[in-house]
């Protein structure tokens, strides 16, 4: 059985960081704590569950940060996680799991993050992250922010999960501040920098500066594949928000360039027509979501969602509002199939059971 080195950056977490360890810390072979300025009572929870903390002031690079974390790990692998995350019953299990029978000849382990969920607790967002990295194998973090590691050697996708469960809000200008601080100093931004950069922009809604980041970074062709076909999409929403309908439409085309579609986009198309009245168009592009294959692999965001339960939904209006009923109501039970409790299924049946007999 291979070791694992629990590799954790904090401050300020005193609400959520013994929720976090508790999850975790059966699972690995030691935990290291790097604090970067807390005032409240985190190292005094972390010192419950370990003796190895160590203060290292923040500059306003994760990556630095994350790399003191591992310096300081011992054993075969590290492994990070973020104080508002947590590791459910059942992934603790398929963790230990895994961690019995891992090769270690593996250099990384990639496993799903969740971090969005609807009122019942399900995942509508995920995407995979490298959790597991080969102590001393070579591989350290880069970016001050939205920081990775390129994976060399083997990599292996894991089935155990990570949920982010936060409690209370972030810093929602933190990203932004560092960015523009990094410009200021006189900084280019690296691709994956640039394409985040320009997310952080449409989040603060400066929709034209967001765009013209996010155009100049498709244009510089450096890009990955899946930040490419988020940029598009996020190029289709500042159109949106600047009232380009049309520019908004054609940076959604524009993803195709990349790659084959995918759901999260064709559900994009289908309510820029289903916004304007055109039904039949929008189910044209709703019903070609549900060809598309998931493949989380891909290493993208990822929408569930938009892999059964929206378009399913989203065709039961569009044919209903074509007159066609008994299509609508087939929908409406395949988006149930995914979520049996939706309010929005409920109300579906209910006004179908209302329609005289034999309507359609």
């Amino acid at each position: 059985m291979v070791s694992v080195s629990l590799c954790m950056i904090v401050k300020n977490e005193e609400d959520v960081l013994e929720r976090c360890l508790e999850s975790a810390a059966e699972l690995v072979d030691e935990i290291i704590i790097v604090d970067t300025g807390s005032t409240d009572r985190t190292k005094e929870i972390a010192a419950r569950f370990t003796d190895q903390i160590y203060d290292f002031p923040w500059r306003d690079d994760f990556a630095a940060a994350r790399n003191e974390s591992f310096s300081h790990a011992s054993m075969d692998y590290c492994m990070w996680l973020d104080a508002d995350d947590v590791l459910l019953e059942e992934d603790q299990t398929s963790f230990l799991a895994l961690k019995e029978n891992l090769d270690p000849s593996v250099s990384v382990v990639m496993a799903p993050y969740h971090t969005g969920f609807d009122e019942n607790g399900r995942v509508t967002f995920s995407y995979y992250r490298e959790r597991l990295i080969k102590n001393r194998g070579g591989m350290s973090w880069v970016g001050a922010i939205h920081e990775a590691i390129t994976p060399v050697g083997t990599v292996l996708y894991g089935d155990f999960a990570v949920t982010h469960r936060k409690t209370r809000p972030s810093d929602p200008d933190r990203n932004l501040r560092i960015y523009q601080a990094q410009l200021d100093a006189g900084k280019e931004l690296e691709p994956r920098q640039q394409f985040y950069y320009g997310r952080e922009l449409y989040y603060h809604h400066s929709w034209e500066e967001a765009l013209a980041v996010l155009e100049r970074f498709l244009e510089e062709g450096r890009g990955w594949v899946e930040n490419n076909i988020d940029a598009c999409c996020h190029c289709a929403y500042c159109h949106k928000e600047l009232g380009h309908d049309q520019a908004a439409l054609e940076a959604l085309f524009r993803t195709f360039a990349y790659d084959r579609p995918r759901a999260e986009v064709c559900c994009d198309i289908g309510l820029w027509f289903f916004q304007r009245e055109q039904y039949r168009q929008a189910a044209y592009w709703y019903a070609l979501a549900l060809t598309c294959t998931r493949d989380d692999r891909r290493g993208g965001f990822v929408s569930p969602d938009c892999y059964g339960y929206l378009p399913c939904i989203q065709l039961c209006v569009c044919y209903s509002r074509l007159g066609d009923q008994k299509r609508a109501e087939t929908f409406n039970e395949l988006a149930a199939a995914c979520k049996p409790d939706s309010s929005a299924v409920l109300h579906n049946r209910t006004v179908f059971q209302s329609l005289p007999e034999g309507f359609n």
